[in-house]
């Protein structure tokens, strides 16, 4: 590493750490929230706010607190940054153990970006597998783990579709054969597509979802920069959703815009696609906020040249006002810099009944905003096929009070029983969550 370089990037840390501190937030987080957000005018310079919430994990006797009619246990301990999670028709949870690689450092910007993944604890190498957690007796706690896959590249979503289960690596789409029941697979990989990587990978998290009649899979790539500092050309394919024809092959672009889309599922009365997306950094505390819409075929959203619909990014250039006017407003806010990345609809009935057919969001925290967001489970619920009414925070508790992180939930996914399993990246464990038990009624006196 060039001495100058590191020199530069330690001081411009430094400047970054002291000027968060003098910063404050203009707004209070639910007004990043909802249909209609509140937005600020973004704010420029050469010193972003930056806060980090240094992970510290979990004690044996500790978990997360959920909301006042839920409980969160631990199903399995002992992982090693588990990201995404899937589950298997007969029960099995499969967790995609999983980091990016470095991105290289050519500028300062560059050395304090990999700086500060490493504090936030993104910075460990990818174990590159997928685990099979089982629980045979129903207890809610995982007594059986198997290596499932091993030597992927990155890997993140997962889905099944008869017997063929395709993996996301952050390069390319995979298919393997699996039998019902099996703990392990052996048989090598067969390349579905090919997918924007490269030297310079800047979102690595490829997600993939299969139609409800198994046809097509949707495939999330997020973009190779910010707001296009990069330049253009290394962002073909890319902050989009793709589709592909399962029997054919054939890929297209099917929405696009989308910073970094990771979380879909379709909603369940109307069918339709939804999707999480981080939206971009740099401009404040309060810009630009995360979303949850829906996907239309074609839709544009407006990255990197717009956010929230038609709002420009000056930033960007050369400007593209026809883009501009036809970029799409997105349905739900879900916060500033709150890194949601999860996301399921509730199909169960396990929960409490206020939670059926709302969809959970994995919002993995801030590091752009002077003080901390995102570190939760959110709940945003659904009538009619819409968002209805403000979210409320299923499972918190990840940041202690001196702002140090427990965990960093990620990916979300509904249980065979009902239950919803939360992926914790930073605490190395996937969480259980049941509703909590009734108060019991005290005995008569």
């Amino acid at each position: 590493m060039n001495r100058t370089l590191q020199a530069a990037a330690c001081c411009a840390l430094a400047a970054l750490v002291l000027a968060a501190c003098g910063q404050r937030t203009a707004l209070p987080p639910s007004a990043t929230e909802g249909p209609d957000p509140q937005l600020v005018d973004p704010v420029h310079g050469l010193v972003p706010p930056i806060k980090i919430a240094r992970p510290i994990g979990w004690q044996e006797n500790q978990t997360p607190q959920a909301a006042a009619d839920l409980k969160a246990t631990a199903f399995a301990r002992g992982l090693e940054h588990p990201r995404w999670l899937y589950v298997l028709p007969n029960g099995d949870v499969l967790v995609a153990e999983s980091n990016g690689k470095p991105e290289p450092v050519k500028r300062p910007k560059d050395l304090v970006m990999r700086m500060v993944l490493k504090a936030a604890g993104a910075g460990v190498p990818s174990p590159n597998r997928i685990t099979l957690l089982r629980d045979a007796d129903g207890d809610g706690v995982a007594e059986f783990r198997s290596v499932f896959l091993s030597g992927l590249n990155s890997p993140f979503g997962m889905t099944l579709v008869g017997r063929d289960l395709y993996v996301a690596n952050t390069d390319a789409v995979v298919r393997y054969p699996y039998n019902g029941g099996e703990t392990r697979i052996t048989a090598a990989p067969v390349k579905v597509l090919d997918l924007p990587a490269g030297r310079i990978n800047h979102h690595w998290t490829k997600n993939v979802i299969a139609s409800r009649d198994g046809t097509r899979l949707y495939v999330t790539v997020g973009s190779n920069s910010n707001v296009g500092e990069n330049g253009m050309d290394v962002e073909v394919g890319r902050a989009a959703i793709w589709e592909v024809d399962r029997a054919t092959g054939r890929s297209r672009i099917f929405a696009s815009g989308l910073r970094n889309p990771n979380g879909m599922d379709f909603e369940p009365q109307t069918g339709v696609l939804w999707t999480v997306a981080n939206e971009r950094d740099e401009v404040g505390d309060d810009l630009a906020p995360d979303y949850l819409t829906s996907v239309r075929d074609g839709g544009f959203y407006g990255w990197p040249y717009s956010y929230w619909g038609r709002h420009v990014d000056t930033r960007v250039e050369p400007q593209r006002p026809d883009l501009v006017a036809r970029a799409i407003t997105p349905d739900y806010a879900l916060g500033a810099h709150t890194g949601s990345l999860g996301l399921v609809f509730y199909t169960g009935s396990a929960l409490p009944a206020r939670y059926r057919g709302g969809a959970f969001i994995g919002q993995h925290g801030s590091w752009n905003r002077s003080e901390l967001s995102g570190y939760r489970v959110l709940f945003v619920p659904f009538r009619g096929g819409r968002p209805s009414g403000q979210p409320l925070v299923a499972v918190g508790g990840f940041v202690t009070p001196e702002g140090q992180a427990r965990g960093r939930p990620v990916g979300v996914v509904v249980d065979r029983t009902g239950a919803l399993l939360v992926a914790d990246d930073a605490g190395n464990v996937v969480w259980r969550v049941t509703a909590a038990a009734p108060a019991t009624r005290a005995a008569a006196g």
